[in-house]
């Protein structure tokens, strides 16, 4: 497999590019959206609203950990996650920014 070029693009595309990569499973997408709709952090009942495997939902959550979405705290041997408002704001001014740009002036 050949090195990739992300150095050809700045800053935005690349890190957009990773946000949409991590975004792009379906699960990920209804993980975030029950813990957004939650009042308090989170500790057990993902697996169980969710409805996939223990191990499956950790590797989402790894993922959506990454890019900083959501941030986790460990209490005893439960961790319990919430949305990380300062990231998920960037994400949206990054998003919008993206989106605002766009020319619609096709046919």
């Amino acid at each position: 497999m050949g090195i990739t070029k992300t150095q050809m693009f700045n800053s935005d595309q690349n890190e957009l590019a990773i946000i949409f990569k991590v975004l792009a499973h379906p699960a990920r997408i209804a993980i975030l959206q029950h813990i957004s709709d939650q009042k308090a952090c989170i500790c057990n009942d993902i697996v169980t609203e969710i409805g996939l495997a223990q191990p499956t939902i950790s590797q989402h959550l790894k993922e959506l950990k990454s890019i900083e979405l959501i941030k986790g705290e460990i209490e005893g041997k439960k961790v319990c996650y919430c949305i990380n408002l300062e990231k998920w704001k960037e994400v949206q001014v990054l998003m919008n920014s993206f989106f605002d740009k766009a020319k619609l002036n096709c046919c």
